[in-house]
């Protein structure tokens, strides 16, 4: 009950955090909502300067001064983020600074997305987590447009403030246009025989220079299970066709089944697809033909595996 209360807290705050219209990402760091829209007010930010002395002064760049301990910006667009330095008028020393991002909203007040792209499927999904078995390990990955040596990224889990859930760093792999990272998380004293009551919440924060972005994804680790494809062989003498189960699934196989598609497809382009739960099937007529096979859990409705090789 108290690890529940804990998630509910960390998601409202979170919530929370969300819709007002600058909130602390951490230490001297803050995110700035603004309104995408040529005809809405800048979003206005108090600066305070952290000294016991009086007089000082707020400077950014070489355009921006302003005099006092306490004075406003004006957060528009992307030049007006940045670094905001608090100097002593007399000994010129550094004495504070804040670093303001800024963040995209459309008309309708959600977070527009720029640096990160969606993937195809599901629609509009922007952080996608998938699991080979139920050992507490699964993958996120994210996509974006190019591969900005100034983007950072942060995977974390939402509601986990015991750190039970550990993530690795991402590791990029691009494709044409689109560079796809992937990190592997893993849920501590995770127990596979026992029933989920609590989703696992995770957040992804994203900061390329100054601008700033995140998305959320939540689920239980059930939801989320796609199995290896299964090892298969194929006699076309006698039309066998065998296989066995993904190395990397959970065992035993008794307790942790899976079903299986079979996909036949002859030289006289006859096709046919079998399903069943046996590691076997006898095709009616033997000979050369192509065989693939892909599994699922039998127990829950998780995603089907992606086809295997040809069976040889």
């Amino acid at each position: 009950m108290s690890h529940l209360l804990c998630a509910l807290l960390s998601l409202l705050s979170f919530a929370a955090l969300l819709e007002s219209a600058q909130w602390k990402l951490q230490e001297n760091v803050f995110v700035i909502e603004s309104q995408w829209d040529a005809q809405a007010p800048a979003s206005t930010v108090e600066l305070t300067c952290d000294t016991s002395e009086d007089a000082v002064y707020w400077e950014k760049g070489l355009d921006w001064k302003r005099e006092g301990k306490t004075v406003t910006a004006a957060v528009k667009e992307s030049p007006d983020a940045g670094n905001y330095s608090c100097w002593s008028q007399e000994s010129k020393e550094l004495l504070s600074s804040k670093l303001l991002l800024i963040t995209r909203l459309d008309s309708q007040g959600k977070m527009m997305r720029w640096i990160l792209k969606s993937f195809k499927e599901p629609k509009d999904t922007f952080l996608k987590c998938e699991a080979k078995n139920y050992s507490g390990i699964f993958t996120c990955s994210w996509m974006t447009e190019n591969n900005s040596p100034d983007v950072k990224f942060t995977l974390r889990s939402l509601n986990d403030p015991q750190g039970d859930v550990s993530c690795s760093s991402p590791v990029a792999l691009t494709k044409g246009a689109l560079t796809t990272f992937t990190a592997q998380c893993h849920k501590q004293n995770f127990c596979p025989f026992a029933e989920e009551h609590q989703p696992i919440d995770m957040v992804l924060e994203v900061i390329d220079e100054v601008e700033y972005e995140n998305c959320t994804s939540s689920f239980f680790l059930r939801d989320i299970i796609k199995p290896d494809p299964p090892q298969c062989q194929y006699v076309a003498s006698n039309g066998t066709v065998t296989w066995t189960y993904p190395r990397t699934w959970s065992t035993p196989n008794s307790y942790f089944p899976l079903t299986f598609k079979v996909k036949v497809k002859s030289t006289k382009r006859y096709k046919k697809v079998y399903d069943t739960e046996e590691q076997s099937v006898q095709l009616p007529a033997p000979g050369p033909a192509e065989v693939w096979v892909q599994a699922r859990d039998c127990c829950y409705l998780s995603s089907w595996s992606e086809w295997s090789s040809p069976c040889r």
